[in-house]
């Protein structure tokens, strides 16, 4: 995923809420001591005592999760507020304000963690990343309605190349606010599982893997076509529902739907370009063209609108070429004029960010080896070659 990640950093805090002394058993009363001069082994061993005698102790559970915190053991916490609140409600506010805070300093934690992952080296961010996984799975845990701690949960999982995994999280945040972001990304991770199956059906010819990556598209589109609904003017999830059409087969109904987006907003810079990408993969150059066009023109600085306008004009040009070589015809330049129209929007390109890209060297490149400009043709190769080095 190449998207920045950036996490909000929440800061809550709760006193530690300790009954005062009542009529207790000597476990309690020894525990609460062990609590307040923070010796909490001691505290751990005489509640185990406690709970194991006294099946039915609601404190004993509470100050069993309250110690278990203490030492960072955030499963039998949960465990233990679990069967504090089972028997009765008589600690459930001491109990929900120590949630809040634990889920406050695990995802302060989780944080941090990352932080610390994305600094470190290939070789050791994997132990930072795990960290920060397990810190906010356990502040889920403790604060299920938080979209804040699933949607760092699903960047983490992100970022650590477990895309599997970040699909639940990403699901959440959808279900809970609507995220932008959840759209994006589980709209991707399922076009890209898609793309796998897809190259796998075409190595094996096994009907089974074309079947699989078909389901992988249609939950794309069911994903994206939800995220449009919501944000009908995102770049990121118009392409990719556009491209998850293509790959279902289902250009048509992504032509109407482009279509009838640019006729209800001319002026939509991504209607246009989207619209455009569909034509150029039905090798409609004209009318490609005119869509590319429109969007450059609403938007000069419009980079993905500049490249595929100049791909447009290359695969135009090549189509010329085919076609007066199939009919036996000789020395047919027309196709030079297209490589040519295609050459500034290309070294435009070139001058930004995605001129970092060795795919547009390399184009550009190929483009000047025919209109004669070795010199520059040379350089762009050269380019190309050292971005993938």
């Amino acid at each position: 995923m190449h998207k920045k990640l950036v996490f909000i950093l929440g800061v809550i805090f709760f006193g530690l809420a300790i009954s005062g002394f009542q009529c207790s058993s000597t476990e309690i009363t020894s525990a609460k001591l062990y609590i307040q001069q923070k010796n909490y082994d001691k505290a751990l061993d005489v509640l185990k005592k406690e709970v194991e005698k006294n099946p039915q102790s609601d404190e004993g559970f509470y100050l069993l999760g309250v110690v278990s915190a203490e030492k960072e053991q955030f499963e039998p916490m949960i465990d233990a507020w679990s069967k504090s609140l089972s028997i009765s409600e008589k600690f459930k506010k001491d109990i929900e304000n120590q949630k809040k805070y634990w889920w406050a300093q695990l995802f302060n934690k989780g944080v941090s963690m990352y932080q610390r992952g994305i600094k470190a080296s290939e070789d050791s961010n994997k132990v930072f990343y795990d960290k920060s996984i397990d810190c906010f799975n356990y502040a889920v845990k403790l604060e299920p309605d938080s979209a804040d701690t699933y949607k760092n949960l699903a960047f983490v999982y992100l970022s650590a190349q477990r895309l599997d995994e970040a699909i639940e999280p990403l699901q959440k945040i959808i279900d809970l606010n609507k995220e932008i972001d959840g759209y994006r990304f589980l709209g991707e991770i399922y076009y890209n599982k898609g793309q796998v199956e897809n190259d796998q059906f075409k190595t094996t010819k096994e009907k089974a893997d074309s079947v699989k990556a078909m389901e992988w598209f249609s939950k794309a589109i069911v994903v994206l076509e939800a995220g449009r609904k919501e944000y009908q003017n995102d770049s990121d999830i118009l392409l990719t529902l556009s491209n998850s059409y293509i790959a279902a087969n289902k250009v048509e109904v992504a032509l109407d739907a482009f279509k009838t987006g640019v006729a209800n907003e001319p002026d939509n810079k991504y209607y246009r370009y989207n619209y455009g990408v569909l034509l150029l993969g039905k090798a409609e150059y004209e009318a490609a063209e005119k869509q590319f066009l429109k969007a450059v023109e609403l938007d000069p600085d419009y980079q993905n609108a500049n490249y595929n306008l100049a791909v447009t004009y290359v695969r135009w040009g090549t189509a010329i070429n085919k076609a007066a070589e199939d009919s036996g015809e000789m020395n047919n330049s027309e196709y030079k004029g297209k490589y040519q129209q295609a050459l500034p929007y290309l070294e435009k390109v070139t001058k930004n960010e995605q001129g970092d890209n060795s795919s547009t060297w390399e184009l550009i490149g190929k483009v000047y080896t025919v209109l004669g400009m070795q010199d520059k043709a040379t350089e762009a190769f050269n380019n190309a070659d050292n971005l993938r080095k």
